[in-house]
């Protein structure tokens, strides 16, 4: 097989991404690897959203009925403040693998469509991987189509999940502590 095996986190950020590799010619596959995503119920969200969005418009997606969450939280408890490269590293070290194992040319990942990413990072861990299995890494920086992403989505009626994927990211989405007041404090 040839082509390029586009690493997926969810539909809204595959829009752009796809369109792009697809304009420039490319035999596009997705990959969905995303043992982040938590709770459950969104991480099913998210492949459903993507499933429908890729059935409709022909884009092969590879992905394993596991969720794998466990090998994430072993790969970041006790590193929670520094929990990113872990994260991006298990999810595009698969992609390399699986492009490899399959034949791909090449790989890229939607990660790289995100401005809430760290984008350099994702590039030089991606570089890695890219080495260690001897499979080419397709740089794109996607991140200028943002805006039409977010438009389309919002158009086709798209879930848009409101954090990044991983239990840490949604508590500091919603999470918020309420300071207690200095007068309800018992008195010593």
């Amino acid at each position: 097989m040839s082509g390029v095996l586009l690493h997926v986190c969810c539909g809204p950020c595959t829009i752009y991404p796809l369109r792009i590799l697809r304009e420039e010619g490319r035999d596009v596959h997705g990959l969905f690897y995303n043992p982040n995503i938590h709770p459950y119920m969104e991480y099913k969200r998210r492949l459903e959203t993507l499933t429908a969005y890729a059935d409709q418009i022909g884009f092969p997606v590879i992905r394993d009925d596991a969720w794998p969450m466990e090998d994430f939280l072993r790969q970041v408890v006790f590193r929670e403040d520094d929990r990113c490269p872990a994260c991006y590293r298990i999810r595009l070290s698969e992609t390399a693998r699986i492009a490899k194992e399959r034949g791909f040319d090449s790989f890229t990942s939607t990660l790289l469509y995100s401005r809430y990413q760290k984008h350099e990072l994702i590039i030089q861990i991606a570089e890695e991987e890219a080495q260690k299995q001897g499979v080419y890494f397709l740089y794109r920086d996607f991140r200028e189509g943002w805006a039409e992403g977010i438009r389309v989505s919002k158009e086709m009626g798209m879930y848009r999940q409101p954090y990044c994927g991983c239990i840490y990211s949604e508590k500091e989405r919603y999470f918020r502590p309420r300071r207690i007041k200095q007068s309800n404090l018992p008195h010593k």
